[in-house]
């Protein structure tokens, strides 16, 4: 049977909740607001149903995936849009992304530490691109073959790239009731945000440009869940060290817009961890109640995480088969 069509395993699902705090006023926009004089040049997204401010799961996690590649130190393989590039897996297995005639190494999706955690798409083909692949693998794995290349003296393939699904689902993040109590008793003139005049001004004619900016204040409070789902026992110890290593570096970075000026920043606290391996949901499955009290573990912030991983790193198989 090709590699692409076989199951992946589900070993177990680990979950990490956490507060996250907002340092300085924030702001992820929700498009689609309507301007009027006087008013917001750029809103906040906010839920539909209680106009709250919230987090999208989708903005934390691909901040969390800018930082590790830029960490890992992945090369930029796949063309974006105006000009920019990214990082992405072209395909389950390594090969060789060709961008407008250029040779970029990646590495595929079933090793990739950034790639198996987060997903990729399928690398392109046509326009100037091709995915690459050594013909062997393209072979006994029933790849397209459209067209062959030699690359340091090996033959390869030009082949569709294939897709990975991401192990890790980052979910949206709405206020703690004790944060919204609290923002909805603030006098802004804006529900339970801020607003922030700017001026922009023109470096050689010194005119100004004035915006209205909404932001979530300083202070918020946020419920923060990721769920790592564990296929491999092994890679799954490195993936958890790297999401530490991650979350850590966004707390010295920042989340959503205007960062360079003092936007975004973010911090964490009260983790707590908990592992499900497959016996447990067969067991909840049969009407058998499973306590996750004797699995969870905490950190009171992220330098007590970092300094814990060890011990975190124990409620996953990995940890156990080796001990």
């Amino acid at each position: 049977m090709p590699a692409a069509t076989t199951q992946k395993p589900l070993l177990g699902k680990f979950r990490l909740t956490s507060i996250l705090v907002v340092e300085t006023g924030l702001h992820i926009g929700g498009g689609g607001e309507t301007l009027e004089i006087g008013g917001l040049d750029k809103a906040v997204i906010r839920d539909p149903l209680t106009q709250e401010p919230y987090l999208p799961g989708s903005s934390i996690k691909g901040k969390l995936r800018s930082i590790l590649e830029r960490f890992l130190n992945k090369p930029l393989n796949r063309p974006g849009g105006s000009g920019t590039y990214r990082y992405e897996s072209d395909d389950l297995e390594d090969g060789f992304s060709e961008i407008d005639g250029q040779l970029i190494g990646f590495q595929g999706a079933r090793t990739c530490p950034v790639s198996r955690i987060f997903g990729s798409t399928g690398g392109p083909s046509g326009r100037g691109n091709q995915t690459l692949i050594k013909t062997s693998i393209v072979q006994s794995q029933n790849m397209k073959d459209k067209g062959k290349k030699i690359i340091n003296d090996e033959e390869y393939t030009s082949t569709e790239g294939r897709n990975c699904p991401a192990r890790l689902i980052v979910r949206d993040s709405h206020l703690r009731p004790n944060s919204a109590d609290k923002l909805k008793k603030i006098d802004t003139g804006l529900y339970m945000t801020e607003w922030k005049f700017e001026n922009g001004l023109d470096r050689i004619t010194a005119a100004a440009n004035p915006r209205q900016v909404e932001r979530v204040p300083a202070g918020s409070e946020f419920h923060f869940e990721m769920v790592y789902t564990v296929e491999d026992a092994v890679q799954a110890v490195e993936d958890l060290k790297n999401l530490a290593i991650a979350l850590a570096i966004l707390e010295d970075d920042a989340l959503g817009g205007h960062s360079s000026r003092g936007y975004g920043k973010v911090s964490f606290k009260k983790f707590q961890f908990y592992y499900r391996d497959v016996e447990q949901y067969r067991s909840l499955a049969s009407g058998t109640k499973v306590s996750l009290s004797d699995l969870d573990q905490s950190a009171e912030n992220t330098a007590d995480f970092l300094q814990k991983i060890g011990e975190v790193q124990t409620l996953l198989p990995g940890n156990k088969n080796n001990g």
